[in-house]
């Protein structure tokens, strides 16, 4: 995911850490917040945790996203995202979608890696735990999501193309589009709706696909 461009660029963005504690996950953070914990050994052999702390809907005194990297509860480092923190033998890298966190993975030199493992007060530990716990539901729901997210590809796209080939200028070099779909508007309210939430699901199980999950409109690579 990350080139060698992206990793310089995500290097520049790192900021050493001022110490403060990891507060703990409240029970009405779980739309705004996700925290995930990587569990390493030290050089000397001693267990660290390494935690990554996102407040998804941006930091309040500027709006901008960014994941702070704790270490054994005390703050390290901070970045805007995407970002790429190292850790003991690797980095971790995250990056978030318009849903949620899309990723936030533990990479190693030879290319290595897996998923942090999310707080279990957390949103995405809470979907966690359901995946564990009743596999057969978690997988019926992933399956949902997926089938209403390949519906809104099919029925909402030609409608958005139709939309904004009736801008003047778009008009007038390329002509007008017409949609071989057109849906009522309570239709198209319900499909949105359906759309966001299924989105949302697969964002908590880090779940992301560049044209299913919307990296086609977010100009995603």
């Amino acid at each position: 995911m990350f080139s060698d461009r992206r990793r310089r660029r995500a290097a520049r963005r790192i900021r050493p850490g001022d110490g403060h504690a990891l507060q703990r996950f409240r029970w009405w953070q779980p739309l705004s917040r996700a925290l995930f914990h990587l569990d390493l050994v030290g050089d000397r052999g001693v267990p660290e945790r390494w935690s990554v702390d996102v407040r998804l809907w941006g930091d309040s005194d500027d709006g901008d996203v960014r994941a702070r990297l704790y270490r054994d509860g005390v703050h390290a480092a901070t970045s805007r995202l995407p970002a790429e923190l190292p850790v003991t033998g690797g980095v971790v890298q995250v990056a978030t979608s318009s849903y949620g966190l899309r990723r936030c993975h533990y990479v190693t030199p030879d290319g290595r890696e897996r998923q942090l493992a999310p707080d279990p007060a957390s949103a995405e530990g809470r979907r966690a735990r359901l995946e564990r716990d009743r596999p057969g539901l978690s997988r019926g729901i992933g399956a949902v999501a997926w089938v209403v997210l390949a519906v809104a590809l099919v029925l909402g796209v030609p409608q958005i193309v139709e939309q904004i080939s009736q801008v003047p200028p778009v008009a007038e070099r390329f002509g007008a589009f017409t949609s071989p779909v057109r849906l009522p508007a309570g239709l198209n309210v319900a499909l949105l709706v359906a759309t966001i939430l299924a989105s949302t699901e697969r964002a908590l199980r880090l779940r992301y696909h560049w044209l299913l999950d919307g990296g086609l409109f977010e100009g995603d690579d």
